[in-house]
């Protein structure tokens, strides 16, 4: 059955369902209240979902706002709070708190991360709802950043084999202003806005933010123009119904950098500035992605056991990428070659998700039901162009070349893919006992995929696939402030999942990730301090590999993540506050072809850490010391190329006097010469990371 509905539809049809329920809502007889003492009731910005570094709820693992010691899955938070205080404006700047995620440069033009062995290159949502359009994400509208690990397919759908990054957004409902001015290393300018406020009577909020930065680079030839604006409204239709409204645009202009080659099995020795591209970068090799999408929520609460929320999500992504990388080396000669390239993307594309929530005792069990449904529908139109340039570079000193944008004719892809989406999913948290608990669910996906081509020679290919996706965990907490689970978990990853089918692998069922994961969660110093630690082990099989003879791929690949994760917050007495976190992945091919055979998986490092830690000195005075540890990784699968092993510090200071602010950031604080990412799949694509720098950010927030 294919799904055809509009996005506009879609909206339509669920005014229709929630008609009713609203005149029944704005219409039913009110019972007398009682008369009591009037109380005046003002937002406070502390009391957002993002503010401190030890938030105790999450509402990415469960759809609902749930204690994280009550989920049996382990689950990393990065809070608004911590991105201000790291001055984070990218989405590799916040997830660098998170154990167990590693980086791709996602080919110099999107977010591209590894979670606990796994790419997780689709694995981006937003408030719940997917969002794997190709592009870098901007901050500025983020409230906090939750990343589950494991299988999440139970609520979410296909994908998500190490885990999935959830983005809450900023909402109305709290009275805020604030005004951030930044200046930094390499020119690099950023303002800030987020204003917001609640009327009077409680019967509408609004809030805008937003944020516009002018940057070169430590990379040559490289430069950031970006702008973002987010503007959102609620309303209160009736006593127990609210209706959001959010919109968000973002405008992102960059150079497409792929970073540097290898050679003898490490990328080269080189200046981190040292690029590989056109000489006229700027013109020739510059990635602009626009990004539009509204969102419209409807939240009713029938009454203390039943509610419901329904969710429409429409949104349009443009790419234009012209990229020149490098695409073969000589070691023999330390000469090498490059290709220049075009991609074109245009896609758009609608979610509707409907969750009705159910609280109920049975036998004399609490219970917390979920029941879901979502459909929608994507179209990801794309056109790539590839050409050799003529010549051959020098390895360590190459001239470069000054390049055309490359002509949109004879492309070597140029189709147009269509994504299809109905699922059902229900779940139950259920409370035993006070020392009892558990987590159970399903969701049942039927995804189709089709791909329409429109060069000569090049069939149109399509294919549909239906999976379960199940969740269990139990939870031991023999007192209030120690929590003890077990789970499992499945997810599905289609053959084309985000991408376009090929004729390679458009007659070839899911890949199936399974998770099993035993763990405990302790709260220490009366809730001011709690700590995570996780042992599991993550199994993907039914992995395409290719066929020795031609380009055909065999679903006979199988990889695995043994590992331990810990991870901590706390907001001590004195001023203290900290995060830190700390992973150990064994993370194999334990079946494929024989060169891949036994192989760990790419930009995956055995052992990896972060500390973050601030002290508020008194006086409006503080500051902030941190660390990020990255052991050795692979660069390619055959795992020819090795990645050193590095440690960066971090450091801040800060004054602040009533509602002004003046903060100072200093990354990379021993100016340590490292490589911060990979592309994953090739040797011969890895990027430096920044040398010392340091970011000025005056505020005004109130």
């Amino acid at each position: 059955m294919r799904i055809k509905l509009h996005p506009i539809c879609a909206a339509v049809a669920g005014s229709f369902v929630f008609q009713p329920m609203l005149v029944w809502a704005q219409s039913a007889p009110a019972p007398t209240p009682a008369q009591l003492p009037e109380v005046t009731v003002k937002a406070d910005v502390s009391r957002e979902l993002g503010a401190g570094y030890n938030p105790p709820n999450a509402v990415s693992a469960t759809k609902t706002e749930a204690p994280l010691r009550d989920v049996p899955q382990t689950v990393n938070v990065v809070t608004a709070e911590v991105m201000r205080d790291q001055h984070a404006t990218s989405m590799q700047d916040a997830l660098k708190n998170v154990p167990g995620v590693s980086f791709s440069h996602g080919d110099g033009q999107r977010d591209q991360v590894s979670i606990r062995g796994f790419t997780a290159i689709a694995d981006q949502f937003v408030d719940g709802i997917r969002d794997d359009a190709l592009y870098f994400r901007d901050m500025s509208n983020v409230d906090r950043v939750e990343v589950i690990k494991g299988p999440a397919a139970v609520l979410y759908g296909r994908g998500s084999s190490g885990g999935l990054i959830n983005r809450v957004t900023k909402k109305p409902g709290i009275d805020v202003t604030d005004f951030a001015l930044s200046y930094g290393m390499w020119a690099d300018r950023r303002a800030e806005a987020d204003v917001g406020r609640v009327f009077a009577d409680g019967a509408a909020a609004f809030r805008v933010t937003g944020a516009v930065e002018k940057a070169n680079s430590y990379r040559s030839q490289q430069f950031l123009d970006r702008a973002a604006i987010a503007p959102s409204l609620e309303l209160r239709v009736a006593p127990e119904t609210t209706v959001l409204f959010q919109a968000d645009y973002l405008e992102d202009r960059r150079v497409t950098d792929f970073g540097i080659p290898a050679y003898r099995g490490r990328p080269v020795d080189v200046p981190a500035s040292r690029y590989y591209g056109a000489a006229n970068a700027r013109d020739a090799d510059y990635s602009q992605s626009r990004v539009f999408s509204g969102t419209a929520t409807i939240n009713h609460r029938f009454n203390e056991n039943w509610s419901i929320r329904n969710a429409t999500r429409y949104y349009h992504y443009s790419l234009d990428r012209n990229n020149t990388l490098t695409a073969a080396v000589n070691e023999a000669t330390q000469r090498l070659t490059m290709n220049h390239g075009n991609v074109r993307r245009e896609e758009h594309g609608w979610f509707n998700q409907t969750d009705l929530i159910q609280k109920a005792t049975i036998f004399g069990t609490k219970h917390e039901i979920l029941y879901g449904m979502e459909i929608g529908q994507q179209n990801k139109d794309q056109i790539n162009n590839t050409k050799p340039v003529p010549g051959t570079f020098d390895l360590f000193n190459p001239v470069l070349p000054v390049l055309p944008r490359p002509a949109p004719g004879n492309p070597t892809t140029s189709n147009l893919g269509i994504f299809d989406t109905l699922a059902f999913y229900t779940q139950d948290m259920i409370t035993f006992s006070e020392q009892w608990k558990a987590l159970v669910g399903v969701r049942y996906d039927n995804f189709q995929q089709e791909t329409r081509n429109r060069i000569a020679g090049q069939r149109d290919l399509s294919r549909s696939d239906s999976a379960w996706s199940p969740r269990a965990g139990l939870v031991w907490q023999p007192s209030k402030t120690q929590s003890y689970y077990v789970s499992w978990s499945k997810s599905f990853q289609p053959s084309g999942e985000a991408f376009a089918l090929a004729a390679n692998n458009a007659d070839l069922g899911p890949e199936n990730t399974t998770n099993t994961e035993v763990g405990a969660k302790y709260d220490w110093l009366n809730g001011k301090a709690s700590t995570t630690i996780s042992l599991f082990r993550l199994e993907r099989s039914n992995i395409k590999v290719a066929n020795a003879t031609n380009t055909a791929l065999l679903p006979i690949g199988e990889q695995r993540t043994d590992g331990v994760e810990l991870s901590g917050a706390a907001e001590l007495g004195s001023g203290w506050r900290m995060l830190a976190g700390y992973a150990y992945l064994d993370a194999t091919i334990t079946k494929s072809s024989a060169a891949l055979q036994g192989k760990r998986a790419t930009i995956t490092p055995r052992h990896s850490g972060n500390l973050w830690v601030t002290k508020d000195l008194g006086h409006g005075f503080g500051v902030g010391l941190g660390a990020n540890l990255v052991g050795a990784r692979y660069a390619d699968p055959q795992n020819t190329v090795t990645l050193p092993g590095y440690v960066t510090a971090d450091a801040m200071a800060w004054y602040r006097r009533g509602a002004f602010e003046a903060q100072l950031n200093v990354y990379n604080l021993f100016d340590k010469g490292y490589i911060v990412s990979a592309h994953g799949t090739n040797a011969n694509l890895n990027m430096p990371g920044a040398p010392r720098s340091v970011m000025a950010t005056l505020r005004y927030r109130m």
